[in-house]
């Protein structure tokens, strides 16, 4: 017991938190000292306040955001200014400015194309080319042919196609994840790439600090650099009370000599291919690219890469037809992107309105959370009103109470005007995917919830008339099965302090 006890003190989330904590405790004390003191610094934090609350009505921040800092405000009004200066805020220094500028530059550059895709989408359907073009302009990322999808429904199917790719590697493998835990799935992974490093393949490997400050080791980078693997850890989690933070790489991209690509909900950890329960059976899913669409996702890899090491490397060598020894030829046209906190952009939202405020027949949602914004909220409504078939299916087994709470919160004026909502009775379902009209689909990382929309780096494929876009169809529609439909009178007859707490936890929302 001592044993343990003393492994969970020395563990880095308790020493981090602890400096955090004592800062936190150390800002509040001297805050409430000088409002115990002096009327002056009293006046100064109620005018600071006042002109915080001023400065986010008028900036252009998501609505939801602003009413949750300025309800705290009004709830603490010495702190609460203070806090929002400090915290509040998701801006980079003018050096981070200068590189992700220079940044987004060299990968428009990169993948700049002529219009010959994109003329034909719109020859195609005007509909689809303006889906097309909001992406090519604001992500970054054009659309391609002749590019083969694989729509991969279950983590260990994916886990499987993963190790029989990563098996073929000859040149480079690139690996980005939010999580990584030592298991069967890493492990598994990890020993083809300890081999392949012996046989000369450039293998790199970039993982979120925060999302792995409980999977992983702290140095885990230099463990794999031993063995010869490159590692680059994004945002180092130090105990320093800061805003960035807030923003994490959430994206899962494994891309293979530049021609084969896997993006999706899955990390690299045991209960996402169900080597292990944790909340019930783990449901996500992943998609496959092979051919020319990769590119985009090298793209992302690399300009991530230069930003963390300070590099700046030729990407013209990583291009797919270097390594790849025939043209594929596949239906449709894909389109992966990427969505950044720092250009105020919210790209993934974006994409997933333009796909319901369009839809004519039906949109099917597969999504972990649904803490949804009111523009959201309004796009789902008016669709269901107008008679598109709208579903939606979140977990039954939750792997956060509080956020499983909030998620519940936003049924009833769903419910209300027609849209159906669906539980994973099984277990918890991760896969963040869209299919629509048999026509389009989004198989990506991006979850409905505020931090996935406007505060995590982000990855997802467009995909318009590809065989995988049916394959993406026939999954949701046998993974209702195993739902249980949530009614109107479910959803009404909860407790009056479970509704409480709900409405308590929505507004704070975006901020959690």
């Amino acid at each position: 017991m001592l044993r343990k006890l003393l492994k969970f003190l020395l563990h880095r989330v308790v020493i981090v938190g602890t400096f955090i904590a004592i800062q936190a405790a150390i800002l509040i004390g001297m805050i409430w000292k000088f409002n115990s003191y002096f009327v002056y610094f009293y006046a100064f934090c109620l005018l600071l306040s006042a002109g915080v609350v001023l400065y986010i009505i008028s900036n252009k921040s998501n609505p939801g955001y602003k009413i949750a800092w300025i309800i705290l405000i009004l709830l603490f009004p010495i702190f609460g200014g203070l806090f929002y200066v400090m915290f509040g805020e998701n801006k980079l220094s003018k050096k981070q400015r200068e590189k992700m500028s220079s940044i987004g530059n060299k990968m428009t550059k990169l993948l700049k194309q002529e219009d010959p895709v994109w003329n034909e989408i719109k020859s195609v359907s005007e509909t689809a080319s303006t889906q097309s073009r909001y992406i090519c302009d604001y992500a970054l990322c054009p659309p391609y042919k002749n590019t083969y999808t694989e729509y991969l429904p279950l983590g260990e199917i994916a886990f499987e196609r993963m190790k029989e790719e990563l098996e073929k590697a000859e040149h480079y493998i690139f690996m980005e994840y939010f999580i990584i835990q030592e298991g069967v799935m890493w492990d598994g992974i990890l020993e083809i790439l300890e081999r392949k490093v012996k046989q000369g393949v450039d293998v790199r490997v970039i993982y979120d600090d925060m999302g792995c400050i409980l999977t992983l080791p702290y140095g885990y980078n230099k463990k794999l650099e031993k063995m010869g693997i490159k590692c680059q850890v994004f945002n180092p989690f130090v105990p320093i009370l800061s805003a960035r933070f807030n923003n994490r790489d959430h994206r899962k991209i494994l891309v293979i000599d530049g021609h084969t690509g896997f993006t999706g909900g899955i990390n690299l950890a045991d209960e996402y291919i169900n080597a292990y329960e944790k909340h019930g059976h783990w449901k996500d899913t992943a998609i496959m690219l092979k051919g020319e669409g990769v590119w985009s996702m090298t793209n992302m890899f690399l300009t991530l890469w230069d930003y963390i090491a300070n590099t700046d490397e030729d990407y013209e060598i990583y291009r797919p037809h270097v390594h790849m020894k025939e043209v594929v030829q596949a239906n449709g046209y894909v389109q992966p992107f990427t969505d950044s906190p720092h250009d105020h952009e919210p790209v993934g939202e974006t994409v997933y309105l333009n796909l319901i405020n369009r839809a004519k027949k039906y949109v099917y949602i597969n999504t972990p959370y649904l803490i949804i914004d009111n523009e959201m909220i309004t796009a789902l409504c008016v669709a269901a009103k107008s008679g598109v078939d709208v579903r939606i299916v979140t977990p039954h087994i939750p792997d956060k109470w509080y956020v499983h709470a909030v998620t519940r919160a936003y049924y009833d004026v769903l419910l209300e005007s027609g849209v159906k909502i669906y539980e994973y009775t099984p277990g918890f379902i991760h896969a963040k995917t869209f299919v629509v009209d048999d026509l389009y689909s989004v198989v990506g990382t991006i979850n409905l919830d505020y931090r996935s929309l406007y505060l995590h780096f982000e990855c997802g494929v467009w995909l318009y008339k590809t065989d995988t876009v049916m394959d993406v169809k026939a999954d949701y529609l046998e993974t209702l099965k195993v739902c249980k439909e949530v009614t109107l009178a479910e959803s009404h007859y909860v407790k009056w302090y479970r509704k409480l707490g709900r409405a308590v936890l929505r507004i704070f929302a975006p901020l959690m």
